[in-house]
């Protein structure tokens, strides 16, 4: 059995026949049943060089006359122009004509640089950068090739070129870094209407391998929001951001756009926490007047139960030192319940103790002294940050977050999963922020969106 595969074109009453290929079968086995995928592609291919032969002929038949006499633009040559889409590459004949005599611009021009202004059609060009965001280049290439009749200039290079040409341009069209992102006053904050649910954001940083030696720090950082009012059920929905600490020189401008994008208003309750360091700690500060800024707790007991390690290593038969513990428990306990000060006094009373200790005695002084550095270490670390404690205790009770466990999730998920350290891959701070940003894009489901900013046309409903 032979099927002959054919498509007709329809103008008016002309009809216009191309054979697409056929297709032979013989006896009926299960593996021959249907089309097979080098089949299809081969198909998919033929169809799409047709089509679009016939659409490219039509739009110049319809630009070939002048707008202004409709005299016919005179032909001057040709050349081959290579369009890569996603059923293969299409070997496109793209004239060059002269321009009418009663155009004072004179000389030449292409009619098709309109029509075709890159070499990739948006479709490949989305499909290039979503998949490369979560593989790697060269398994982007594969994934690709084996579904479609992708050409073989394809390859790794191709597709982080495409990568970073998209993040670039979405890049440029970010708006200017502020320090100051507050507008109005209270009376026009009290007139706007109810808010959505209150936002909860998350930031916390990781590490990238870098090219030849060495990492660079990435922030990463994850937007709750509660609920919208306009939902019947209580949905909480989430967006994440990321960057290069080195490279990006809009990382305020880049937190406040996310925000916006979930429906931030200034009367809008947000619950920033982080762990309290510099970079974060200020890249958080006047995006909103009804901002909260939370120390995160798992960051303070991680240090408390340092110490408390550390105190089970001290000389017993040092009497002085044996409430350690307790003492630390005791400072545990008030800075649970956001008693700050009082829980400052605890070490600077467990300090005092060391260092009387130190000086009388016999003993190995080692552990002492680094405990002792411990200690101030974290009344220092607490006297930075003091500003952004709470009653812990409070908040949990009302079921409020009092840690950052969502945004750990929010950093392997958004920079562990494709940059891992079990690659030997290298990156450079440029590179990894480029793609950090299509990877969001993709994980907040909004690369489609953007490229339908660019092109209006794009993936329009069937």
């Amino acid at each position: 059995m032979q099927i002959r595969l054919q498509v007709t074109l329809i103008e008016g009453d002309q009809e216009d026949v191309h054979d697409l290929g056929s297709i032979e079968r013989g006896t009926l086995n299960f593996e021959p049943l249907g089309l097979s995928l080098e089949e299809g592609k081969a198909v998919l291919h033929a169809f799409q060089t047709v089509l679009m032969e016939q659409q490219i002929s039509q739009q110049l038949e319809g630009v070939r006359p002048c707008p202004d006499c409709g005299v016919q633009r005179r032909m001057k040559g040709h050349h081959h122009v290579l369009l890569h889409t996603v059923y293969g590459d299409i070997s496109v004949n793209s004239p060059r004509w002269w321009r009418c005599a009663c155009d004072v611009q004179g000389g030449t021009f292409s009619p098709l640089s309109s029509l075709m202004p890159e070499n990739t059609t948006p479709e490949l060009l989305f499909l290039q950068t979503k998949w490369a965001s979560v593989v790697s280049y060269g398994a982007t290439v594969d994934l690709l090739r084996d579904v479609l009749p992708m050409g073989k200039t394809l390859n790794a290079e191709t597709v982080r070129k495409h990568v970073y040409q998209v993040a670039q341009r979405a890049e440029d069209a970010l708006g200017a870094e502020q320090a100051f992102f507050v507008e109005g006053c209270q009376q026009d904050w009290d007139a706007l209407p109810m808010p959505d649910g209150p936002l909860t954001v998350g930031i916390d940083g990781g590490f990238v391998r870098a090219t030849g030696k060495g990492w660079f720090e990435v922030i990463a950082g994850k937007s709750i929001l509660a609920f919208k009012r306009d939902q019947i059920e209580d949905r909480p929905s989430s967006k994440t951001f990321a960057f290069v600490t080195t490279h990006d020189r809009k990382p305020r401008r880049r937190l406040f756009e996310m925000l916006r994008s979930q429906g931030l208003q200034e009367n809008q309750a947000v619950t920033f926490m982080s762990d309290g360091g510099d970079n974060v700690r200020n890249l958080q500060l006047y995006l909103s007047p009804n901002a909260e800024h939370v120390l995160d707790w798992f960051h303070v007991t991680m240090r408390l139960t340092v110490l408390g390690q550390m105190a089970r290593g001290l000389p017993g038969d040092i009497e002085a030192l044996n409430d350690v513990p307790e003492r630390l428990e005791r400072a545990k306990h008030h800075l649970w319940h956001g008693h700050v000060g009082q829980g400052c006094e605890e070490l600077s009373d467990l300090e005092v103790k060391l260092s009387s200790a130190l000086d009388s005695s016999q003993v190995d002084p080692t552990c002492l002294r680094k405990m002792k550095k411990y200690v101030m270490d974290m009344m220092g670390y607490i006297g930075n940050i003091k500003a952004y404690m709470v009653n812990y205790g409070e908040r949990y009770r009302a079921g409020e977050r009092i840690s950052t466990g969502f945004i750990e999730s929010a950093v392997n998920q958004v920079i562990s999963k494709r940059f891992v350290k079990k690659q030997s891959m290298g990156w450079t701070p440029r590179g990894a922020h480029l793609l950090l940003q299509i990877r969001t894009r993709v994980l907040n489901n909004e690369l489609e969106d953007l490229f339908r900013q660019w092109y209006p046309a794009f993936r329009k409903a069937a």
